[in-house]
């Protein structure tokens, strides 16, 4: 089985539709637990980092894997405190897109 980390983000087809709630939870687990499924169409998590310098540099990071990836997320920092928000605007929810990104964003997790 290929793990989310290995695949890469990919363009959808103009017929796509979000993930079910069944298709989510089984990627789910592939993810750090401190991820939530949010509104049947956002996966957020919140890190807190020792300080901004450092959650700047996590930022950034992100933003790496973000472009690499061609896939963007949202992404607010208060402080120390940097909350990620992933979803595919074309189809309005999740799409595999999604999980891919966030479990990269784990692997990369400073």
């Amino acid at each position: 089985m290929t793990t989310l980390t290995e695949k890469e983000c990919s363009t959808l087809p103009t017929d796509a539709v979000p993930l079910t709630s069944d298709e989510m939870q089984k990627l789910l687990p592939q993810l750090d637990p401190q991820w939530e499924i949010v509104d049947q169409t956002k996966l957020v998590r919140t890190y807190t980092r020792k300080d901004f310098i450092t959650a700047m540099m996590f930022v950034n990071i992100v933003a790496s894997i973000a472009e690499n990836e061609n896939h963007h997320p949202h992404i607010t920092i208060n402080f120390n405190i940097v909350t990620i928000k992933l979803s595919t605007h074309a189809i309005n929810g999740l799409s595999e897109n999604d999980f891919i990104l966030a479990a990269k964003i784990d692997k990369a997790d400073i």
